[in-house]
């Protein structure tokens, strides 16, 4: 949990100065929210998929008129089309981690942005995510980073499913960090936190596990407020 805290946090820091149309967990959307505000409602003509108007996302989100009209801005200026696919968005987020390989990681991150499993992102899914992950409550951003782990959403995360993501973040890091990271290290950190997790013993981790863990782990709360006042 904390290293995908860490890889989305290290990823924040690029997209400040760097914005791209879906902020590819949801930070960059600070260059967009700097930008020139004057529109009165969201733009809808030009796009095949057209979002839901600004007064329902904003009681879906805990964002204001005006930043929904410049992240919507950002958001269509990069794709016209109003849906991003799984491939756009894994080419789209590997120029982030261009020493490392994000494709895996991308995958996963894509399919916990898709949240109605149609094979695409629109721009509410997409702003829906980014609110959670910037400005939602502590058990609504572990609530996201459990979606997250639990690959097949059965409500459940498997040794495998953590070794899995933890590997993609190993993946996306580079193997040219400093101090280098050993090829077993991934497997030697999901068997500390998955026994630590899994109080019962029976091989899965609940939400109640899961976010029960976390929020008695300093190093996971610490690494959560990295996402606060982004944009």
């Amino acid at each position: 949990m904390g290293a995908v805290m860490a890889a989305l946090s290290v990823e924040a820091r690029r997209r400040l100065s760097r914005p791209s149309c879906l902020s590819h967990c949801g930070h960059s959307a600070a260059r967009y929210h700097r930008s020139d505000s004057s529109d009165s409602d969201l733009e809808l003509s030009t796009v095949r998929h057209q979002p839901e108007g600004l007064d329902q996302l904003q009681t879906q989100t805990k964002f204001t008129r005006k930043e929904l009209q410049s992240l919507y801005r950002g958001f269509k200026n990069e794709c016209p089309s109003g849906l991003v696919d799984e491939e756009t968005f894994k080419t789209i987020y590997s120029q982030f981690f261009p020493q490392g390989d994000a494709t895996t990681y991308a995958h996963f991150l894509f399919n916990a942005f898709d949240i109605d499993r149609n094979g695409s992102i629109h721009f509410e899914d997409f702003v829906i995510g980014l609110s959670v992950l910037l400005r939602g409550s502590v058990t609504e951003k572990l609530n996201w980073a459990f979606n997250l782990y639990d690959i097949n959403k059965d409500g459940y995360i498997t040794k495998e499913e953590m070794l899995a993501i933890m590997k993609s973040i190993y993946d996306m890091m580079g193997r040219y960090t400093y101090p280098c990271v050993r090829d077993e290290a991934p497997s030697e950190h999901v068997d500390k936190f998955f026994q630590k997790m899994d109080k019962n013993r029976d091989g899965v981790v609940t939400i109640e596990e899961f976010i029960e863990t976390c929020q008695k782990d300093e190093n996971i709360m610490n690494s959560m407020q990295l996402f606060e006042n982004v944009i």
